[in-house]
């Protein structure tokens, strides 16, 4: 038997395909019902009301039956007819017509005359065929309606068995036995990552090795990085090196609104996974339902609460799993419960962090594979130049590069597409409007601000591009890039940073004598470094090496309703001080630099008021010309 005879036979075996068997077999039904019941073996013509008439007064007619308008009735000898619109005759002795509605008792009379059997049919008396319709119809639209319900139920609780089966796991297995896998080669940069998970690979491969020597390897895996890292595709290279079913779920699929069902699942996936082991259970997003218990509102009955509990019983309960490793992905490790992250449960904790350029440029070898490519394209140029961005970004850099090169006709991907599209990405869409002249040169002297600032300071990154072009919500962007990926901040380094912040407000201050509210953005940066730098990372003197807990974010009402102060209302009061001294003494070196290369500021916005975008080779020309006062 071959493949699609195979597949046939299974559509036939499905329920929809015998849903629709058992609605023919009711059409057959129907039909052969009125075929031997409703089918007489008379065959009646048609006849116009004058050759009734003239038959009628000829005594040719037997009987009739009157129902309505029509009637119908036998002939005393057969007659010829006949067929319309062909040259064809036949003989009946059946035949039917219709009454003029004038016609009334004379016709009567003139039938009790000629001594013809009259018969009444009911009016509107129905066939057989038709009262079966309508006695079975009712019941076809109450059994529709039924399992329409239950079909909503069933996608809304979990697939088939609705709303008997909604405590039942929702985890989509992947067996990579059947299917392409994922492994580690397709998994470009990580590889402290894959070290550390290339112990649990080999316990999946041969669980004996283990046994053998007494080991245990982690039964619980978290993967733990910003979001865009990669940690769903390192999950999936690990099945897929193992060979083993992969369980994915999403943390959020466990909740419904009803308490219980959440454990319900969890049991059930569980057991699932212990059914096909060795096997890897992976869960997506697990601060879902992996925060702080007692933080919420509904205490110990709280749904998330239940689920929780019965994922603590399952990883290390009274019956421990042996060949079934949980792998979870958070980017969210402090609000998780500390029961959760204990050894015997999530016993190891991999960190997936931001890549660094080397791991940019092989992530994104791998993303621009099948594209084509201009020979000016330096990658290790692009990956130096995307500091921070992820494997999920550099894969949106190369695809908007691609956009942006068919939308220019293009036969290959320049370096100057890659250069619009990470434009795009950081700095937002071009917005096209029209600004007037005044706003214009306040643009320009401000980002011209910032820039020469920049330029100044020995410890700011490097400019990278500055623009007055208006993109996303800003009229203007001044770009640095940093020459490596950073993980120190020295004081020195943060405090031109808020030079640089503040060097527009300061420039727009000389130069038109007053300020604007385009420093917006600008002040709350600056304003919310002040305050890390102060009360968190103790680089003020007066407040000391103290991390207070000051403008720390709080995403979510957690283990408390209302975060408590560490300090008293001197100690915010001195930390006030000390934020607005920061504040003040970066603008001051701000307005220094400024006030002492006037000329180079001036020389930069009359740049850029007139070419509107300036890359850093044309600042640097610009700035040193200034000086020789070319």
């Amino acid at each position: 038997m071959d493949n699609e005879t195979k597949k046939l036979i299974d559509k036939l075996k499905g329920p929809r395909a015998r849903f629709g068997i058992a609605i023919l077999f009711i059409v057959f039904f129907m039909f052969f019902w009125n075929f031997f019941f409703g089918y007489k073996g008379q065959v009646q013509y048609n006849i116009t009301y004058s050759r009734f008439i003239g038959e009628l007064n000829a005594g040719n007619i037997r009987s009739v039956t009157i129902r309505d308008l029509q009637i119908s009735g036998e002939f005393l000898k057969e007659i010829t007819l006949q067929l319309p619109g062909t040259k064809k005759t036949v003989s009946t002795k059946y035949f039917q017509t219709f009454l003029p509605s004038f016609q009334g008792e004379g016709l009567l009379s003139l039938l009790e005359e000629k001594r013809v059997i009259i018969n009444v049919a009911p009016q509107g008396k129905r066939s057989l065929l038709w009262s079966f319709v309508l006695g079975i119809l009712p019941w076809v639209l109450i059994i529709g309606v039924w399992i329409l319900i239950m079909r909503r139920a069933q996608r809304v609780q979990g697939g088939p068995g609705g709303l008997f089966t909604f405590g039942s796991s929702k985890a989509r297995v992947y067996d990579f036995k059947k299917k392409s896998a994922v492994t580690f080669e397709d998994v470009a940069g990580m590889k402290n990552a894959k070290l550390e998970l290339g112990e649990t690979v080999e316990f999946l491969k041969d669980p004996e090795k283990f046994k053998r020597l007494g080991a245990n390897v982690p039964k619980g895996v978290l993967l733990i990085g910003p979001p865009g890292t990669g940690k769903t595709l390192l999950a999936r290279a690990i099945a897929g090196e193992a060979g083993v079913p992969f369980f994915s779920i999403s943390a959020s699929e466990f909740i419904e609104m009803f308490v219980g069902v959440g454990a319900a699942r969890v049991r059930d996936m569980f057991k699932k996974a212990k059914e096909a082991q060795p096997s890897i259970i992976f869960i997506d997003e697990i601060d879902a339902v992996g925060r702080t218990r007692g933080a919420g509102l509904g205490g110990g009955h709280d749904e998330r609460e239940q689920t929780l509990n019965q994922l603590l019983s399952e990883m290390d309960g009274f019956e421990p799993h042996e060949e079934v490793i949980v792998l979870a992905a958070t980017n969210r490790p402090d609000v998780l419960d500390p029961a959760l992250l204990r050894p015997g449960r999530f016993d190891r904790h991999i960190v997936v962090d931001r890549p660094g350029w080397e791991d940019r440029k092989t992530i994104l070898e791998v993303h621009v594979r099948g594209k084509a490519l201009s020979e000016d394209v330096n990658l290790e140029k692009i990956a130096k130049g995307t500091p921070g961005m992820t494997g999920a970004d550099l894969e949106n850099l190369a695809n908007e590069a691609a956009l942006i090169a068919i939308r220019k006709n293009k036969d290959t991907i320049d370096y100057e597409d890659f250069e619009e599209a990470k434009d795009k990405i950081l700095m937002g869409i071009v917005r096209e409007e029209s600004i007037s002249d005044l706003e214009k040169q306040i643009t320009a002297y401000h980002e011209a601000g910032h820039a020469l600032v920049a330029h100044e300071l020995p410890d700011s990154d490097p400019i990278h591009k500055v623009s007055i072009i208006p993109r996303g919500m800003a009229m203007g962007v001044t770009q640095l890039l940093p020459e490596e990926d950073r993980h120190y901040y020295p004081k020195s380094y943060l405090m031109s940073k808020l030079s640089v912040s503040l060097g527009g407000r300061v420039a727009e201050k000389i130069v038109f004598n007053d300020v604007s509210s385009g420093a917006q953005n600008d002040l709350k940066d600056a304003t919310l470094l002040a305050e890390k730098m102060v009360a968190q990372w103790g680089m003020s003197e007066k407040v000391g090496p103290l991390n207070l807990g000051r403008g720390e974010e709080h995403p979510f009402l957690g283990r408390q309703l209302a975060a408590p102060k560490h300090y008293s209302e001197d100690m915010a009061w001195l930390m006030d001080q000390e934020i607005r001294s920061f504040i003040l003494e970066a603008e001051k070196k701000a307005e220094e630099i400024l006030l002492n290369n006037r000329q180079a500021l001036d020389a930069l916005a009359e740049a850029l008021m007139k070419e509107e975008t300036l890359e850093r080779e044309g600042i640097e020309r610009i700035i040193k010309e200034a000086r020789a006062g070319i």
